[in-house]
């Protein structure tokens, strides 16, 4: 399925370059849903450090400015849903904590 959305891409004019792009955005915003999910159904925040992610949101909320800024559409769309995981993440660690 995604096979066929990223043949759509190249035909609408995307370029191989935004085309990895698109694809590392994916993989590596993929990579952090687990941890999210994790978190949600275990109500444990034990592990995670808030200094780690008022850090890494932070960091995260840069690179989306810095996307819109150079209109790059796999940097805004990797690190908008990483925002939202990041953002969900504090407020676990601040709801859930002991």
């Amino acid at each position: 399925m995604l096979t066929v959305y990223f043949m759509h891409l190249l035909l609408l004019g995307f370029d191989f370059v935004e085309l990895l792009g698109l694809i590392a955005a994916i993989l590596t915003t993929a990579a952090f849903l687990p941890q999210v999910y994790k978190t949600w159904k275990t109500k444990s925040t034990d592990s995670l450090s808030l200094s780690m992610l008022l850090i890494f949101v932070s960091g995260v909320l840069s690179w989306l400015v810095y996307g819109f800024l150079i209109d790059s559409f796999p940097i805004i769309l990797a690190n908008f849903v990483t925002a939202i995981s990041g953002i969900l993440l504090l407020y676990f660690k601040i709801r859930y904590k002991n």
